[in-house]
């Protein structure tokens, strides 16, 4: 909103035109939010500290993971605080897809405040019942689906990469594909943030290929030459990805190896919230699956790992899911899983940009 303030001006001053680019306005959203989650990280990290606000590590986890105990938790509230403050600063207050996102992604952060609440402060509960904790996600998501299957002008078919002619459209089945895309990218992010920086990275990897999907989802022009599928002021969601990976950034200086904090629930569920909600508004459903291929294969490590385990009476497939564990047992220091993950969420996130153009 801050720059429709000053965009009243433009007449006067003409340099104050380019506040009207989602461009200029993403660039700047994501320095905002990289200084305000600095400074926040900053402020908050000694006081979680002096709060006894720890990690709780499980006793079945890594041997090495013991050392992270008592590490300062639920930084996600200072990665969520700098996506909020930046969006407000910088996006087009009357856009409905910015604010279902950004409903979505602190209704998310509150599940997730509520999980750390309860393994972390109240030390006496594993957080929140598995049960509990998917019926709100699919409620929330649930509403959201609702929401934008009956906003005018919202397409309802779904689109594949590769093929530009084959859009089914789901109708009322929409709402269900916007709970399994949302949940489903929620909580795989959530199970792939057990290492010093191995979530924050794809994150902050996965919105930046976002921000150009969003982008180029809401230029009619630019959509319409790469045979993709057209959302009028989808682009904003340009801002919201910049301020995301600002925000991540700000995170990373704190939780890179040896971690000063940890995001916890409540930005892991809310980060993956957002991820999904984003992908589904562009039309990118499909892709989200090769852009966090990374998280898909987290959570499909330990899919197969309970699976396999109860269907043989107590073999394993890995040592330890999720597969990150698996590279630790086998002698991996923490920082070489870390940066190989990354290097393949990179690779990922580029092939998935040569979808545009593949079709």
């Amino acid at each position: 909103m801050l720059y429709k303030l000053i965009y009243m001006f433009h007449t006067d001053y003409s340099f104050l035109n380019v506040f009207r680019y989602i461009t200029f306005r993403t660039i700047y959203a994501t320095l905002t939010a990289l200084l305000i989650s600095l400074l926040l990280g900053y402020w908050i990290i000694p006081r979680l500290r002096r709060l006894q606000i720890g990690q709780y590590i499980r006793e079945n986890g890594p041997p090495n993971h013991k050392d992270k105990v008592g590490t300062p938790t639920m930084g996600g509230f200072f990665i969520l605080i700098s996506i909020l403050i930046s969006a407000i600063l910088w996006v087009e207050p009357k856009n409905l897809y910015i604010w279902l996102v950004l409903l979505v992604t602190l209704l998310f952060g509150a599940i997730g405040f509520l999980d750390d609440y309860l393994k972390v402060i109240r030390k006496s509960s594993k957080g929140l019942r598995a049960w509990s904790k998917f019926s709100m996600q699919a409620g929330i998501a649930a509403l959201a689906g609702i929401i934008l299957y009956n906003h005018t002008g919202f397409d309802s078919r779904l689109s594949f990469p590769f093929f530009k002619n084959f859009l089914p459209d789901l109708g009322m089945g929409y709402i269900i594909l916007v709970v399994l895309v949302v949940v489903g990218a929620s909580n795989a992010v959530n199970l792939t943030d057990g290492l010093d920086g191995l979530a924050i990275g794809p994150i902050i990897i996965a919105f930046l290929s976002f921000l150009v999907f969003s982008y180029l989802a809401g230029h009619i022009k630019i959509a319409q030459y790469l045979q993709i599928p057209y959302v009028s002021g989808a682009g904003e969601l340009s801002v919201i990805c910049g301020a995301v990976v600002g925000a991540g950034m700000g995170f990373l200086w704190y939780n890179t190896y040896p971690a000063q904090v940890f995001m916890g629930d409540a930005g892991s569920l809310s980060l993956g919230a957002a991820l999904g909600m984003i992908a589904v508004i562009c039309k990118q459903e499909i892709t989200l699956i090769l852009v966090g291929g990374l998280f898909v294969v987290e959570a499909m490590s330990v899919i197969l790992q309970i699976s396999y385990f109860k269907i043989t009476g107590g073999k394993r497939v890995f040592r330890m899911a999720p597969i990150h564990h698996h590279f630790e047992l086998k002698g991996w220091p923490e920082p070489k899983v870390t940066i190989r993950f990354w290097i393949i969420a990179i690779m990922l996130a580029l092939l998935s940009m040569s979808t545009l153009k593949l079709r």
